[in-house]
């Protein structure tokens, strides 16, 4: 994932973020917006580890996303 893709994931969500001052309480927003994040978090993770196998148990051969840089 290079900073363009993860630009566009964000600004994505960005009209979402927007919306959750319409929340009538500040622990609604809060609430939105800790679910906003991690959904981003999600997203940017699978897009930068790939798409799970489909034996959840099979551990894979992965390198760390600092180290398929190099």
């Amino acid at each position: 994932m290079n900073e363009e893709e993860f630009l566009k994931m964000a600004k994505a969500k960005y009209g979402e973020i927007k919306a959750l001052k319409e929340k009538p309480t500040l622990l609604d927003y809060e609430k939105g917006f800790v679910e906003l994040w991690t959904e981003l978090g999600r997203q940017v993770a699978q897009a930068e580890l790939g798409d799970e196998g489909k034996d959840r148990r099979k551990k894979r051969e992965s390198k760390a996303p600092s180290e398929k840089s190099k």
